[in-house]
């Protein structure tokens, strides 16, 4: 027959996602644009929302494949070439915030009296709460390879879950602690260098944290129902390796942040 399928490639089906996807990111783009030009948040809510429903509609749809057995081995390849190209990307997006924490630490400008840390800055003391926060979520990776090698090798669903539970924990934990850090900071954002450099690799790496916990759990209520076997969880082994990839850029800030750029 003629639409008979003799491979086991996923022919995907036509979607308005894509479309829908597009029109959310420029919505949201102007409206940004607009905001920042106190014209009012409007379209930036609208922008967000339809990019938001466009997330839960795909992913959902994506979900669906998987549990009607279209998701063969050689799909699940090229979704892990894909989760493994899209951390590579957040990789880089980081390197720009080091290097630029690099560049001013060892050629600091004459506007910051020619140190670095500007002079008058009171940096954070790295063995206290930074120390506690890099313990916090060390712990978080571990039971997230607890959870992946109770379904992956064991099939043991309650150690998917609690490992799974405990994994979340400690990245609200992080998440709280980092929110007490910036309300104690002696130095602001728009202060000096050592500061927008700060906030902005520590905040965006508290933001990847926040999704990273927001991926795992729905891993967990995915795994409460049943989604999750031995051959085929993907969803939370993207889910693992982008946790893995927000505990090694921790790792990183900790000791070039807070330690050395001390």
């Amino acid at each position: 027959m003629a639409q008979e399928k003799n491979h086991d490639y996923h022919i995907l089906d036509p979607s308005i996602w894509p479309f829908l996807g597009a029109l959310g990111g420029f919505t949201m783009l102007f409206g940004s644009v607009l905001f920042f030009h106190d014209k009012g948040p409007a379209m930036l809510i609208i922008g967000l929302l339809l990019v938001l429903y466009v997330m839960y509609g795909w992913w959902s749809d994506v979900v669906r494949e998987s549990r009607a057995g279209d998701h063969k081995p050689v799909v699940q390849l090229a979704l892990r070439y894909g989760v493994i190209m899209f951390i590579i990307s957040e990789v880089m997006f980081f390197v720009a915030w080091f290097w630029s924490f690099f560049k001013h630490a060892l050629f600091p400008m004459e506007a910051s009296g020619g140190v670095f840390p500007p002079t008058g800055i009171q940096t954070f003391d790295p063995w206290h709460l930074p120390l506690i926060n890099t313990l916090i979520l060390l712990c978080s990776g571990a039971a997230a390879t607890w959870a992946h090698h109770a379904i992956a090798h064991d099939n043991d669903r309650k150690g998917l879950v609690n490992g799974l539970i405990v994994a979340i924990g400690f990245g609200v934990l992080f998440t709280g602690f980092q929110i007490y850090e910036y309300s104690h900071a002696a130095f602001t954002f728009s202060e000096n260098i050592y500061g927008a450099n700060f906030f902005m690799a520590t905040g965006f790496h508290g933001f990847h944290v926040l999704i990273g916990t927001i991926f795992l759990l729905v891993c967990l209520i995915r795994a409460s129902n049943g989604h999750f076997t031995p051959e085929k969880h993907i969803g939370f082994e993207a889910a693992a390796w982008y946790w893995h990839f927000v505990d090694v850029v921790w790792l990183f800030l900790f000791l070039v942040v807070y330690v050395w750029g001390r």
